[in-house]
Protein backbone atom coordinates (compact mmCIF):
# COMPACT_ATOMS: atom_id res chain seq x y z
CA UNK A 1 0.00 0.00 0.00
CA UNK A 2 1.74 3.24 -0.83
CA UNK A 3 2.35 5.49 1.51
CA UNK A 4 3.03 9.52 2.58
CA UNK A 5 4.86 11.38 4.79
CA UNK A 6 2.97 13.28 7.29
CA UNK A 7 4.03 16.87 8.60
CA UNK A 8 2.70 19.54 10.94
CA UNK A 9 2.52 23.33 10.36
CA UNK A 10 6.13 23.58 11.85
CA UNK A 11 7.62 21.36 8.45
CA UNK A 12 8.55 18.68 10.75
CA UNK A 13 7.41 14.65 9.89
CA UNK A 14 5.15 13.33 12.78
CA UNK A 15 4.53 10.42 11.14
CA UNK A 16 3.78 8.61 8.06
CA UNK A 17 -0.07 7.79 6.42
CA UNK A 18 -1.32 5.21 4.57
CA UNK A 19 -2.91 6.21 0.73
CA UNK A 20 -5.71 4.31 -0.80
CA UNK A 21 -4.84 1.76 -3.31
CA UNK A 22 -7.50 2.60 -5.62
CA UNK A 23 -7.04 6.26 -5.92
CA UNK A 24 -3.00 6.16 -5.56
CA UNK A 25 -1.70 2.87 -6.05
CA UNK A 26 -2.83 1.77 -9.41
CA UNK A 27 -0.54 1.40 -12.42
CA UNK A 28 -0.67 4.29 -14.66
CA UNK A 29 -2.30 4.74 -18.15
CA UNK A 30 -0.29 6.79 -19.72
CA UNK A 31 -2.07 6.47 -23.23
CA UNK A 32 -5.64 7.93 -21.32
CA UNK A 33 -3.25 10.53 -19.15
CA UNK A 34 -2.02 11.99 -22.79
CA UNK A 35 -5.55 11.91 -24.14
CA UNK A 36 -6.94 13.93 -20.42
CA UNK A 37 -4.12 16.38 -20.85
CA UNK A 38 -4.74 17.21 -24.38
CA UNK A 39 -8.22 17.51 -24.07
CA UNK A 40 -7.75 20.35 -21.20
CA UNK A 41 -5.03 21.80 -23.31
CA UNK A 42 -7.50 22.06 -26.26
CA UNK A 43 -10.37 22.88 -24.08
CA UNK A 44 -8.21 25.83 -22.98
CA UNK A 45 -7.92 27.11 -26.85
CA UNK A 46 -9.77 30.22 -27.71
CA UNK A 47 -10.20 29.42 -31.48
CA UNK A 48 -10.44 33.82 -32.37
CA UNK A 49 -8.39 33.13 -35.34
CA UNK A 50 -9.42 34.69 -38.27
CA UNK A 51 -8.13 35.96 -41.75
CA UNK A 52 -9.18 37.24 -44.32
CA UNK A 53 -10.55 35.40 -47.85
CA UNK A 54 -10.07 36.11 -51.60
CA UNK A 55 -13.61 37.40 -51.26
CA UNK A 56 -13.24 39.54 -48.15
CA UNK A 57 -10.05 41.67 -49.00
CA UNK A 58 -10.58 44.89 -49.77
CA UNK A 59 -9.79 45.52 -53.24
CA UNK A 60 -11.04 46.15 -56.46
CA UNK A 61 -12.63 43.46 -58.88
CA UNK A 62 -11.38 44.86 -61.97
CA UNK A 63 -8.94 42.76 -63.85
CA UNK A 64 -5.45 44.21 -63.34
CA UNK A 65 -4.60 44.06 -67.46
CA UNK A 66 -6.22 42.42 -70.68
CA UNK A 67 -5.99 38.75 -70.80
CA UNK A 68 -3.80 37.96 -74.05
CA UNK A 69 -1.00 39.78 -75.60
CA UNK A 70 0.97 41.53 -72.42
CA UNK A 71 3.51 38.71 -71.86
CA UNK A 72 2.38 38.55 -68.37
CA UNK A 73 0.59 35.98 -66.52
CA UNK A 74 -2.88 36.10 -66.62
CA UNK A 75 -4.69 37.86 -64.01
CA UNK A 76 -8.04 38.23 -62.74
CA UNK A 77 -8.19 40.46 -59.88
CA UNK A 78 -5.66 41.77 -57.26
CA UNK A 79 -7.30 40.18 -54.28
CA UNK A 80 -6.12 36.65 -55.57
CA UNK A 81 -4.41 33.95 -53.15
CA UNK A 82 -0.81 34.31 -55.02
CA UNK A 83 -0.54 37.87 -55.21
CA UNK A 84 0.84 40.26 -52.11
CA UNK A 85 -1.59 41.12 -49.95
CA UNK A 86 -4.63 39.30 -51.67
CA UNK A 87 -6.62 37.22 -49.64
CA UNK A 88 -5.92 33.72 -47.67
CA UNK A 89 -6.83 29.99 -49.48
CA UNK A 90 -8.25 28.19 -47.03
CA UNK A 91 -8.26 30.85 -44.27
CA UNK A 92 -8.58 29.71 -40.81
CA UNK A 93 -12.03 31.51 -39.11
CA UNK A 94 -13.44 31.28 -35.12
CA UNK A 95 -13.83 27.58 -34.43
CA UNK A 96 -14.54 26.03 -31.13
CA UNK A 97 -11.88 22.89 -30.42
CA UNK A 98 -13.49 21.92 -27.24
CA UNK A 99 -14.02 18.21 -26.94
CA UNK A 100 -15.11 15.82 -24.26
CA UNK A 101 -13.92 12.71 -22.81
CA UNK A 102 -15.82 10.05 -21.08
CA UNK A 103 -16.03 9.34 -17.20
CA UNK A 104 -14.70 6.73 -16.75
CA UNK A 105 -11.78 8.05 -18.81
CA UNK A 106 -11.70 11.40 -16.68
CA UNK A 107 -11.69 9.28 -13.70
CA UNK A 108 -8.59 6.94 -14.90
CA UNK A 109 -6.25 9.79 -15.93
CA UNK A 110 -7.08 11.59 -12.67
CA UNK A 111 -6.03 8.17 -10.42
CA UNK A 112 -2.79 7.72 -12.78
CA UNK A 113 -1.74 11.27 -12.37
CA UNK A 114 -2.40 10.91 -8.32
CA UNK A 115 -0.31 7.67 -8.28
CA UNK A 116 2.27 8.96 -10.54
CA UNK A 117 2.77 11.62 -7.52
CA UNK A 118 2.94 9.18 -4.97
CA UNK A 119 4.97 6.90 -6.91
CA UNK A 120 7.56 9.76 -7.04
CA UNK A 121 7.01 10.56 -3.64
CA UNK A 122 6.04 13.52 -4.22
CA UNK A 123 3.02 13.59 -2.13
CA UNK A 124 3.26 16.06 1.25
CA UNK A 125 0.32 15.31 3.77
CA UNK A 126 -0.01 18.63 6.32
CA UNK A 127 -2.16 17.95 9.45
CA UNK A 128 -4.11 21.13 9.52
CA UNK A 129 -3.03 22.83 6.99
CA UNK A 130 -4.13 26.55 7.89
CA UNK A 131 -2.69 30.03 8.93
CA UNK A 132 -3.60 32.03 11.42
CA UNK A 133 -3.59 34.93 8.94
CA UNK A 134 -2.58 36.10 5.19
CA UNK A 135 0.85 35.73 5.35
CA UNK A 136 3.07 34.72 2.11
CA UNK A 137 6.41 34.31 3.63
CA UNK A 138 4.21 31.61 5.88
CA UNK A 139 3.17 29.82 2.92
CA UNK A 140 7.11 30.12 1.40
CA UNK A 141 8.82 28.77 4.98
CA UNK A 142 6.68 25.71 5.22
CA UNK A 143 7.05 24.34 1.08
CA UNK A 144 10.26 25.42 1.96
CA UNK A 145 10.66 22.67 4.99
CA UNK A 146 8.73 20.39 3.15
CA UNK A 147 10.89 20.70 0.12
CA UNK A 148 8.11 20.94 -2.23
CA UNK A 149 8.84 23.24 -5.57
CA UNK A 150 6.38 24.30 -7.61
CA UNK A 151 3.47 22.37 -5.01
CA UNK A 152 -0.01 22.46 -5.43
CA UNK A 153 -1.40 22.81 -2.38
CA UNK A 154 -5.17 21.17 -2.11
CA UNK A 155 -7.72 22.12 0.88
CA UNK A 156 -10.90 20.31 1.80
CA UNK A 157 -13.02 23.06 1.05
CA UNK A 158 -12.66 27.21 -0.01
CA UNK A 159 -9.40 28.36 2.98
CA UNK A 160 -8.91 32.26 2.15
CA UNK A 161 -6.10 32.69 4.21
CA UNK A 162 -4.60 29.74 2.36
CA UNK A 163 -5.60 31.31 -0.82
CA UNK A 164 -4.20 34.87 -0.25
CA UNK A 165 -0.88 33.49 1.05
CA UNK A 166 0.27 31.49 -1.79
CA UNK A 167 -1.30 33.70 -4.57
CA UNK A 168 1.72 35.71 -5.22
CA UNK A 169 4.43 32.70 -4.94
CA UNK A 170 5.39 31.82 -8.48
CA UNK A 171 4.54 28.32 -9.82
CA UNK A 172 2.44 27.49 -6.82
CA UNK A 173 -1.23 27.03 -7.10
CA UNK A 174 -4.22 26.16 -4.97
CA UNK A 175 -7.32 24.32 -5.23
CA UNK A 176 -9.40 22.27 -3.42
CA UNK A 177 -10.34 18.33 -2.96
CA UNK A 178 -13.49 17.98 -5.03
CA UNK A 179 -12.26 19.70 -7.99
CA UNK A 180 -8.57 18.37 -8.95
CA UNK A 181 -7.55 18.48 -12.33
CA UNK A 182 -5.16 16.02 -13.91
CA UNK A 183 -3.39 18.64 -15.94
CA UNK A 184 -2.30 20.89 -12.89
CA UNK A 185 -1.63 17.66 -11.03
CA UNK A 186 0.94 16.58 -13.74
CA UNK A 187 1.98 20.35 -14.18
CA UNK A 188 2.55 20.41 -9.90
CA UNK A 189 6.01 19.05 -8.97
CA UNK A 190 4.62 18.08 -5.43
CA UNK A 191 1.37 17.91 -3.75
CA UNK A 192 0.94 19.76 -0.29
CA UNK A 193 -2.78 17.91 0.35
CA UNK A 194 -4.24 18.81 3.58
CA UNK A 195 -4.99 15.46 5.56
CA UNK A 196 -8.46 16.64 5.95
CA UNK A 197 -8.79 16.38 2.19
CA UNK A 198 -6.72 13.19 1.05
CA UNK A 199 -9.57 11.34 3.34
CA UNK A 200 -12.04 13.70 0.87
CA UNK A 201 -10.02 12.89 -2.19
CA UNK A 202 -10.00 9.30 -1.34
CA UNK A 203 -13.74 9.23 -0.24
CA UNK A 204 -14.92 11.14 -3.93
CA UNK A 205 -12.60 9.25 -6.50
CA UNK A 206 -12.40 5.87 -4.38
Amino acid sequence: MPKANLYNMAGEQVGEVELSEAVFGIEPNEVVLHAAIKNHLANCRQGTQSALTKGEVSYTTAKPWRQKGTGRARAGYKGSPVWTHGGVAFAPKPRSYRYTMNRKEKRIALKSALSAKAAESKIFVVDGLNFDEIKTKACVSLLEKLGAENAMIVTETVNENVIKSARNIPGVETTIATVLSTYDIMKARSLVVDKAALAKIEEVYC
